[in-house]
């Protein structure tokens, strides 16, 4: 009787101990906590840098993870890219590029911490952009004949090249900017900036892509794409050479045959250099990220895909010389981080129901224009 009067003593103590620690986390979460990342691209030892997000959307920097390969180096925006850092679609894992090196490197994440599952040859020279569904993932290779690559991604982020699923696109110096799959899965859009064309290839399902499908960009300019939960495609454009706030965003229907329709055609965005875009996980609203005016506009898409500026189009603004690139949604859908590469800074803002921004100020102290690219959130 003793006996087991001490060992129900003893498990109480073990409980009093640990569940102050899960009920914190448990907190953590249900608080709206979370993490960003971001990709340092550096030259001769890429890496991440994590950064703990608390529940009102303020930043601390966590730890640096190495990729294990080398970026490209460079000053602002050199990858000219979106989706070089990426986020799987469960928030477990991580890919980033490595440009330098032609490779992709695979996180698992645990928290804000990041542990390396993986690193491979991306099949190409200068990956730029990565993307994922299910157990696909796809590499863009901007560099020498411009391709895409597909791969297998196992539970644990072991990658396996898929055979005969490299892919070219449809000129060597394409400008290669970006890829996205559909939220179903069956058809992988990439963008080419210097020919101004969308590129479409229906997903077989060994993995494997059908001939390119060329689609004519709607407006001039074109550099990222993006999907809403709706299958709806969303092409920001920069607008016309010389234009004055000329920058605009596109929404297409996609067909399975990867014919593209357009459905809201060059939505201004009233900034500059609107390269980046960012959807919100219910599927309402997006965002871009306007380089040239250091702005943030936002859009409603409606259910049928057509774009709608949110009042004023103009949401937020970047500090002075921010020249923002990339931006990302946290996983709960309140806030919206820019990467300010140039300054060393990332903006925050909070993103109200009615879609329009809070501007909730900025976490400095990174290095200034020394080729950061990529930005994920959780």
């Amino acid at each position: 009787m003793l006996k087991s009067v001490y060992m129900l003593w003893m498990v109480a103590l073990a409980i009093s101990v640990v569940s102050p620690n899960l009920s914190s986390a448990q907190d953590e979460r249900s608080q709206g906590a979370g993490a960003v990342f971001v990709m340092t691209n550096a030259a001769d030892r890429n890496e991440v840098i994590s950064f703990r997000r608390a529940p009102d959307g303020s930043l601390q920097e966590n730890r640096r993870f190495a990729t294990g390969g080398r970026g490209s180096g460079g000053n602002n925006d050199p990858l000219e890219s979106q989706g070089s850092l990426t986020l799987s679609q469960d928030h477990t894992l991580l890919f980033a590029v490595n440009a330098g090196s032609g490779e992709i490197s695979v996180f698992r994440i645990h928290g804000t911490d990041l542990s390396l599952a993986d690193k491979k040859l991306s099949g190409g020279s200068e990956p730029n952009a990565v993307a994922q569904n299910g157990h696909l993932v796809y590499v863009l290779n901007a560099g020498g004949s411009s391709s895409v690559v597909g791969f297998q991604i196992s539970d644990d982020g072991r990658l396996r090249q898929i055979p005969n699923s490299l892919s070219f696109l449809s000129t060597n110096t394409s400008g290669a900017a970006s890829l996205a799959l559909s939220p179903n899965g069956q058809v992988l859009l990439v963008t080419e900036r210097l020919t101004n064309d969308i590129d479409a290839f229906a997903v077989h399902s060994d993995g494997t892509l059908s001939p390119i499908v060329i689609n004519p960009s709607a407006g001039p300019g074109l550099f990222a794409v993006s999907f809403a939960p709706n299958g709806t495609a969303l092409a920001v454009e920069t607008g016309p050479v010389g234009g004055q706030n000329a920058s605009a965003i596109s929404s297409y229907a996609v067909a399975s045959n990867g014919t593209l329709t357009p459905i809201s055609t060059s939505v201004p965005t009233l900034g500059a250099a609107s390269c980046w875009n960012a959807v919100t996980p219910n599927g309402e609203w997006v965002y871009t990220s306007n380089a040239g005016s250091s702005t943030i506009s936002g859009f409603t898409i409606a259910p049928n895909g057509t774009l709608i500026a949110l009042p004023g189009t103009i949401l937020g603004t970047n500090p002075a010389g921010a020249t923002n690139l990339d931006i990302a949604i946290s996983a709960d859908g309140k806030f919206l981080y820019s990467l300010d590469g140039k300054i060393g800074m990332i903006s925050t803002f909070g993103i109200q129901p009615d879609g329009t921004l809070l501007n909730l100020g900025t976490v400095g102290g990174l290095p200034e224009n020394v080729g950061f690219n990529g930005i994920a959130a959780i």
